[in-house]
């Protein structure tokens, strides 16, 4: 079938002559995702087999053992019925970081950041979302390069993915109604972190360095608080 032609990207990797990394965009704070068809109660729970076993291949080893014909025959799939809901393996990897980051963000509503300002409270729960991938380095590298190697046609997926770290920063925030300034704060505190996934996955920054790098740019909320211009 067609959609099997532009399955794998298993040779590609950052930096080898691919697009270079970008984060996620941010757009706006809501968690109303682009409209489509509802799933059915059945395709819904084949969707979350799917996502699961992807999860699981990259666990394992990595971006090269997420093979689309493996996945289907984890998740007890047709390969053409996976093709359907994921055209490629871009995007059921970025499919799957969303999954990931919604697991994240029902944990940190059930113990929200307690720092005593805004900027702690998002620094705490960046730094609790990358300790999370850091208990998986394989998932975590899977699911960054799959972003990296999004390209216009993985957009809606890409987008989804910004959306809810979006909701995550705001939520840790506070914020409802954030205003432009915040927003574009919270966009370079995305960017930021995503950068900082990236050169710790590549060995190139510690964890260490990573948290001062977060907690750094977090300062930018203090920045934009309309109660503090004048």
């Amino acid at each position: 079938m067609p959609a099997e032609a532009k399955a794998d990207t298993n040779s590609a990797r950052p930096g080898s002559g691919s697009a270079a990394p970008h984060p996620p965009r941010t757009t706006t704070h809501s968690t109303e995702f682009p409209a489509s068809p509802p799933l059915t109660e059945r395709q819904e729970a084949r969707r979350r087999r799917i996502l699961h076993a992807s999860a699981q291949l990259a666990s394992r080893g990595g971006f090269d053992a997420v093979q689309m014909r493996e996945v289907a025959e984890s998740s007890q799939v047709a390969l053409g019925t996976l093709y359907r809901y994921f055209p490629s393996k871009v995007h059921l990897l970025v499919a799957t970081m969303q999954d990931q980051l919604e697991h994240m963000h029902g944990t940190l509503r059930k113990k929200p950041p307690a720092g005593d300002t805004a900027a702690e409270r998002v620094a705490e729960t960046l730094m609790r979302a990358f300790r999370a991938l850091q208990r998986e380095p394989h998932l975590a590298d899977a699911m960054v390069r799959a972003l990296t190697f999004a390209d216009r046609s993985v957009s809606p997926e890409v987008d989804q993915v910004s959306r809810m770290t979006t909701v995550i920063i705001l939520d840790a925030m506070g914020l409802d109604d954030p205003t432009p300034a915040q927003l574009s704060a919270v966009r370079v505190i995305e960017h930021t972190w995503h950068s900082a996934l990236i050169t710790w996955l590549s060995g190139r920054a510690s964890i260490a360095q990573v948290k001062i790098d977060i907690e750094t740019v977090c300062r930018l909320i203090d920045l934009t608080d309309p109660r503090d211009q004048h």
